[in-house]
């Protein structure tokens, strides 16, 4: 029931992301008057459809992709000397065409986002600049010298950056130095290189630093030590055991140093600070033994509407950012900085799309946007059989003048198919050794 689960929603997901992509292909080659004679949800063979005009609009047996079938698309079709062909068309035209379909996948994302922000935006409360709130003992920033409550003035090229623009730096950043401009509680400066490692699990530069917050319980745990105690939700943890707790990995770790002792912990209800004594239980947590009193921790966010205006420009600027992440995760596996191995595939897709539907439409629909995007980029990239690959090669010919020989065009698209393939086992495999156990 699972599997047949996972499909479901991947299918639900992906058929959008193909169905908005190949209508900006169709959309356009109409606009300009090239004969569309088939529009395919999914490769191979045709399972069904129905014909409308002149194309075949159809489901065919692999429904993992899509695609719309022009005429005279390549040199050498019997259908290329047609004046309504692909070919037949001005190479402004159809660099167009080519565009359209990725375009679209950012409109999609664009517009799912300002849909869900014009209903919900999570609203955080703002610093001047991040303060650092929790460090791992053996982090790189934690080594290159990085305190706790150390505020961030700028980071690289970034001034008054915010968490996102560190995040961004940061997991795009692995084995590359980052300057980081830090103020210290006492207001002193000073800059600090910090190289992110590489996680070899997830394929992303770590610096071992979270952003200070407000940690407040979201819920109490029947039976346990917290209720017993008089917590409740909406309490904000201010100390445990003298530590400031500024994250809420900040209290994990000093839980874990008890080992089950006592801990004495300091917090606020209502403007008001109480004490009270918490002895923790040893829990099995993800295969992992963890000291636990019993709440679910948050970081207070308020969940507002916004302005269509508003909505739309905070779209904008997260689709910004999140573009710039992975186009920055691509750069450092070109560099081979980071590892390809947190690629995901069609059957990580699958199992996040379930997860995501079994939490909620907002998940969904932020999953969705992000997918877009990616397909949007992923599309563009200068890779034969891509649309970057085709965008590439007419820029090519504008730039001579002609066109480049058939021989050429030939031996470029098969290149394109061998490495896509490649590309498309590699993520099948590294879904496979994700899934499996060990």
């Amino acid at each position: 029931m699972g599997v047949i689960e996972n499909i479901w929603w991947l299918l639900v997901l992906i058929g959008i992301m193909i169905l908005i992509h190949e209508l900006g292909h169709y959309w356009a080659a109409r606009m300009f008057d090239v004969k569309v004679e088939a529009f395919s949800f999914g490769f191979g063979p045709r399972l069904f459809g129905f014909r409308k005009g002149e194309t075949d609009f159809r489901f065919s047996l692999i429904l993992f992709g899509g695609y719309v079938k022009m005429a005279g698309e390549q040199a050498g079709d019997e259908a290329a000397a047609d004046p309504r062909s692909f070919l037949a068309k001005p190479r402004w035209q159809r660099l167009i065409i080519a565009f359209a379909g990725p375009f679209m996948n950012i409109v999609l994302a664009i517009v799912l986002v300002t849909g869900l922000f014009s209903v919900q935006f999570p609203k955080v409360p703002v610093t001047p600049s991040p303060t650092i709130g929790f460090l791992t003992t053996d982090g790189a920033a934690a080594k290159a010298g990085i305190k706790e409550g150390d505020r961030i003035l700028a980071i690289n090229d970034v001034r008054n950056p915010t968490w996102d623009d560190i995040a961004l730096k940061e997991v795009g950043g692995a084995k590359s130095p980052l300057s980081v401009l830090i103020e210290r509680p006492d207001k002193t400066q000073q800059v600090i290189t910090v190289t992110p490692v590489l996680d070899e699990k997830n394929g992303v530069g770590v610096a071992g630093w979270a952003e200070q917050m407000t940690v407040q319980i979201a819920r109490v745990s029947p039976g346990m030590e917290a209720e017993r105690l008089g917590l409740k939700k909406g309490d904000v943890i201010l100390s445990a055991n003298g530590v400031s707790i500024r994250h809420t990995l900040k209290l994990h770790e000093v839980m874990k140093a008890s080992e089950g002792r006592p801990v004495e912990i300091v917090y606020e209800r209502e403007g008001k600070q109480a004490t009270v004594t918490a002895k923790p239980t040893e829990q099995e947590v993800d295969g992992q033994k963890r000291w636990l009193i019993g709440v679910l921790l948050e970081s207070p966010v308020t969940l507002v509407p916004l302005p269509l205006p508003d909505a739309f420009r905070e779209s904008i600027r997260a689709n910004t950012r999140n573009a710039g992440l992975i186009v920055s995760f691509l750069k450092g596996i070109v560099e081979r900085r980071m590892s390809a191995k947190s690629l995901e595939g069609p059957i990580r897709i699958a199992q996040i799309s379930k997860e995501a539907a079994r939490e909620g439409p907002s998940t969904f629909i932020s999953l969705m946007a992000m997918v877009s995007l990616n397909l949007a980029i992923f599309n563009l990239l200068p890779i034969p059989i891509l649309d970057g690959g085709v965008i590439l090669l007419l820029l090519i010919e504008m730039l001579m003048r002609r066109d480049l020989s058939l021989a050429v065009k030939e031996a470029v698209f098969k290149v394109g198919f061998v490495f896509l393939m490649m590309v498309v086992v590699f993520v099948l495999y590294n879904d496979i050794t994700k899934i499996l156990p060990g």
